[in-house]
């Protein structure tokens, strides 16, 4: 066995420690369904046969999102910052998580906990940023880039001409940005009655003519610590949702998703037998090879179902340790 299978070896067991602290937290899936975290053949292959990069930026992910959950925002954010600067793709994560960051903390703790991400990218990035500054913020954040369409696992029902296409693209990312919207107005920020009442934003609209007082409170209010189930709630949905409208999926990407599957799953209201049904079937499409049609529709049809459910499932009360009832949204 090579050495570097031996180091990915070691990643998955840390990132299984990792994803099993935050689920055992949390305390959603019950201890039986946690064993689904080990099952799946293509994770086993990305880790240890691959040995992809993915595995280091999900892992940084998952311990980024374990510091949230102590409340360690600002360590947090950078780990958060250091996932992104190994694989894009952990920005799935970024409309939710400052989601999270307005709502939990003040206006000074939102900013520096994005200074801190923003330093590590700096930090980085310093050798090429002095060198060829535009070169590397264009190949390093490549938001235009067409993937293969043989090697996608979704949307493969599509013509490659499709696929590949602006209107297809412009139309998924157009998908993407609504259902963020919709889950935050509707699911995230319910009990608050929608995102701007949450983040504090209407209130400073509202009063920054008349007076100072309010944009006072909203700098210096008190954080709010978040609950442990609404973090990961948000978090794991909202890069779901990224998921589900992504334009391709190369077999790699199930890393970026799979740990998060069995809670979602237990946070809809499906009886038991169809979770499980929606597990292996995902499961299944991603250990076809080389994905077929039928595979990519069958694919597709678990991740919508899984969405429907998330949108029809309960919305937890946000916060913890609060002795002021915030009004709920009939």
């Amino acid at each position: 066995m090579m050495i570097s299978q031996i180091v990915f070896g070691v990643l998955y067991v840390v990132n299984l420690g990792l994803v099993l602290w935050i689920y055992i937290r949390v305390q959603v899936v019950p201890w039986w369904a946690l064993s689904l975290l080990c099952l799946s053949k293509r994770v086993h292959s990305i880790f240890v046969l691959r040995l992809f990069n993915d595995c280091v930026a999900t892992t940084l992910t998952h311990a980024s999102i374990a510091l949230m959950l102590q409340q360690h925002w600002h360590l947090a954010l950078s780990v958060f910052s250091a996932a992104v600067s190994v694989k894009m793709n952990v920005l799935l994560f970024a409309p939710p998580l400052l989601l999270l960051l307005l709502k939990s903390l003040t206006i000074p703790g939102v900013l520096t906990s994005l200074a801190c991400a923003a330093l590590f990218q700096v930090l980085v990035g310093m050798p090429f940023l002095l060198t060829y500054p535009v070169e590397y913020l264009s190949r390093a954040f490549n938001l235009g880039r067409v993937f293969i369409h043989f090697w996608s696992v979704n949307f493969k029902f599509f013509p490659e001409d499709v696929f590949i296409s602006k209107p297809f693209a412009l139309s998924l990312l157009i998908l993407h940005l609504a259902f963020l919207y919709l889950f935050a107005q509707y699911k995230w920020c319910r009990h608050e009655g929608g995102v701007l009442q949450a983040s504090g934003l209407k209130e400073v609209k509202e009063h920054n003519r008349e007076s100072g007082i309010t944009i006072f409170k909203r700098f210096f209010r008190i954080s709010r610590p978040l609950s442990d189930n609404h973090i990961v709630t948000v978090l794991f949905s909202g890069n779901f949702i990224g998921i589900v409208f992504a334009r391709s999926l190369h077999y790699q990407f199930y890393s970026w998703y799979f740990f998060s599957i069995p809670f979602l799953l237990w946070k809809t209201k499906f009886p038991t037998p169809f979770r499980l049904a929606i597990f292996v079937g995902v499961e299944f499409c991603w250990n076809v090879y080389p994905s077929t049609p039928l595979s990519s529709v069958v694919l597709c049809l678990c991740h919508i179902t899984l969405l429907t459910g998330l949108w029809f499932s309960s919305s937890e009360y946000p916060y913890e340790n609060i002795k002021k009832e915030i009004k709920k949204v009939e």
